[in-house]
């Protein structure tokens, strides 16, 4: 049967998580539904700090920034949880360790996707400089010079990124894991796999919004459906309504560039190039001097939220990246887990399951202020891989 509209995405493709999370005869204690309670109401304070007050706040750096930021608050609580419901790594069932440690490394391939367009989307910043020292010099050759250097930009930024492009199947595979396993006898184990309900929730939203972003796409774009049940349900809808909303609007309007610090440079650019094309003379209009004065200041503008954001980013790396340290460390150093199925699992882990997240850091070719931003990630990954006989117990 065929809808009205743009297909989305069905909301259960592989089942209905609330059988597991919200079961009709769950019961907590009331020293579980505190704790859950307390969980979801930060989360729901969280996602309505995100709504965007106007329109044109979607997508503009102080919105991602923050977005990334409340993000990395809500993976750190979820630790905090796991330690206030003394629920030790030693009694959680395999599959959900299994679901934890798929999902953390795909998070972590995401991150160096997003940090891999910031990178280069900075890098384009190299030939913005060109344009604009060119242009103050005021030459006939360093005019042409200018011309060159914007053709060369707008192709730069109009360039597709393969590596955010593969964040797609990423995606799908997080929306799969919405299916939560199922809980047995275990009240503490039901209250965690609701809290990390909303983790994947909120952090599927985020992830699925950058990407739209970064490729210019609103195909990805999750329609999740949430159950009123959750303390968070409606702050959830509110900001998925409004956000997407915004997205498929500004994708149907024909725009090509989603980041609005990067459109208000290119419509500088866009307005400055035909000033320079007529011909080769020095620039002498006051309207031109303008134009390069507000190239430069948006440019500048752009260089700062590039900063700010890979900073943010960065740090949502660490915070995923401690968290399986966490795991596997707890699964190798508890003594019940020495003879049992977890150690090898968790060797497993060790030895492959972050090896795309490695191979992609070190394929990369990077240059400038990121080199520092993948060395860390590059470099913390390692200690992970060691041989078991090298790991300090």
């Amino acid at each position: 049967m065929s809808r009205p509209q743009e297909p989305h995405r069905p909301f259960f493709p592989h089942g209905n998580p609330f059988r597991m999370i919200l079961p009709k005869s769950s019961y907590l204690s009331p020293k579980l539904q505190a704790l859950l309670n307390k969980f979801e109401e930060t989360l729901a304070d969280r996602l309505r700090k995100l709504v965007p007050k106007h329109n044109d706040e979607v997508f503009s750096f102080s919105w991602m920034i923050l977005a990334i930021q409340l993000l990395s608050e809500t993976h750190s609580d979820i630790k905090t949880l796991i330690t206030e419901l003394e629920l030790p790594v030693v009694d959680w069932d395999d599959k959900w360790i299994d679901v934890y440690l798929d999902n953390s490394v795909k998070l972590l391939d995401v991150c160096i996707a997003f940090c891999s367009e910031l990178s280069r989307l900075s890098q384009g910043q190299l030939l913005l400089h060109c344009v604009q020292r060119n242009l103050d010099q005021n030459s006939p050759i360093e005019i042409s010079k200018a011309k060159s250097s914007i053709d060369s930009w707008r192709q730069h930024i109009g360039a597709k990124n393969p590596r955010v492009e593969n964040c797609f199947p990423i995606i799908d595979k997080l929306m799969e894991s919405l299916e939560l396993p199922k809980v047995k006898n275990s009240a503490k184990g039901k209250t965690l796999m609701r809290a990390m309900y909303g983790v994947k929730v909120q952090t599927l939203f985020v992830c699925s919004a950058f990407i739209s972003a970064f490729t210019g796409s609103d195909k990805k774009l999750v329609d999740l459906k949430v159950a009123q049940t959750l303390l968070w349900a409606e702050a959830f809808n509110d900001l998925q309504t409004f956000v997407h909303g915004e997205i498929r609007n500004l994708v149907s309007s024909g725009r090509i560039v989603l980041l609005r610090e990067l459109e208000e440079v290119a419509t500088c650019v866009k307005d400055l190039y035909p000033k320079i094309q007529e011909d080769m003379e020095p620039l002498g209009t006051e309207e031109l001097k303008n134009s390069v004065v507000e190239l430069r200041n948006r440019a500048e503008k752009l260089s700062s939220g590039l900063d700010l954001l890979t900073k943010e980013v960065d740090g949502f790396f660490q915070i995923v990246l401690s968290g399986r340290d966490a795991l596997l460390g707890n699964l190798r150093v508890s003594s019940s887990v020495f003879d049992s199925p977890k150690k090898y699992k968790a060797e497993e882990q060790f030895a492959m399951a972050d090896k795309p997240a490695i191979d992609c850091c070190e394929r990369r070719s990077t240059t400038g202020r990121m080199n520092s931003v993948e060395t860390r990630f590059q470099q913390n990954a390692r200690l992970k891989f060691l041989p078991y006989d090298q790991m300090r117990v």
